[in-house]
């Protein structure tokens, strides 16, 4: 359990970058609205060019390359996981049955109680 958390300064392009994808998205965006006269697959190709650009920038940058390695990683950690088998899957879910059923036939029975109570100390019981 020695792992490092690694810090990686973020130089100005990189920050270029970002800002550029970010402006070449919302222009894909406002394309779409201001192209308003054009037919619509014209206007979502638009779109998809202005997401697309903007992707391939970003997966250029330290913003990029982190997030790769951060799916990267998640991936590893994904095939640690040891799943329940059906038969574990299927005693837990029966567990938690009895157990909502048996509060809920609880607080049932505190409600009634507390129903015959408040009926008896305020007067209004039969």
């Amino acid at each position: 359990m020695n792992d490092e958390i690694k810090v990686q300064a973020v130089d100005s392009t990189d920050k270029a970058k970002l800002v550029v994808s970010i402006l070449l998205l919302l222009g894909g965006i406002a394309a779409f609205y201001w192209f308003s006269d054009q037919p619509i697959w014209q206007r979502w190709l638009a779109v998809v060019a202005g997401v697309v650009l903007a992707a391939v920038i970003v997966a250029t940058s330290q913003y990029g390359r982190d997030l790769r390695q951060f799916v990267l990683d998640a991936r590893i950690e994904l095939r640690k996981i040891v799943w329940p088998t059906r038969r574990e899957t299927g005693m837990t879910t029966l567990v938690v049955f009895v157990f909502v059923f048996v509060s809920g036939v609880f607080f049932y029975l505190v409600d009634l109680a507390l129903a015959w109570a408040t009926r008896h100390l305020t007067g209004q019981g039969g």
